[in-house]
């Protein structure tokens, strides 16, 4: 990896990774939050986004948002599971674009892509550029080779972070 290459993954991976894990401190944090207004005014798939906020299952909604935000955020600002981490987080973010999508129009001002669909590509740009090794603990790893005496368990390991 090229020093400016390395440079700009490492700091495309701070920035997005603060934006999730913020997000999702911040709404652990607020004990009245709820994805339950967002859900139920869903303009494309209102019936599966109404079930999401469903009494039921709003809780388990809730907390994978609020958690997966915060975990995704911490995975990709150090550099651990950056690979797992950024599909989750495209996937996210495109679950998230769904219910603002007025086809062709997730608002006023843009067509089909959004900060959504951006987001999405930049998680995919980390997922697939091998981000953990700019800068973050999956570059140490290498340092040191993982845990040399397991050498399956390693294989996995490396392919996984």
């Amino acid at each position: 990896m090229i020093g400016g290459q390395k440079t700009s993954l490492f700091i495309l991976r701070v920035v997005v990774g603060w934006m999730f894990f913020f997000s999702g401190i911040s709404k652990l944090l607020n004990p009245n939050w709820s994805a339950e207004s967002y859900l139920t005014s869903a303009k494309t798939f209102h019936s599966f986004y109404a079930w999401l906020a469903s009494p039921g299952i709003s809780p388990f909604t809730n907390l994978l948002n609020e958690w997966g935000l915060t975990l995704i955020g911490i995975a990709v600002i150090f550099g651990i599971f950056v690979r797992p981490a950024s599909f989750l987080g495209a996937l996210m973010m495109i679950l998230y674009w769904f219910p603002i999508l007025d086809f062709p129009y997730p608002n006023p001002n843009s067509f089909i892509v959004d900060q959504h669909i951006i987001y999405s590509a930049a998680f995919l740009v980390l997922a697939t550029c091998n981000a953990g090794m700019a800068y973050g603990f999956r570059e140490k790893y290498e340092a040191v080779r993982g845990p040399s005496k397991y050498p399956r368990l390693r294989s996995w390991f490396e392919h996984l972070i």
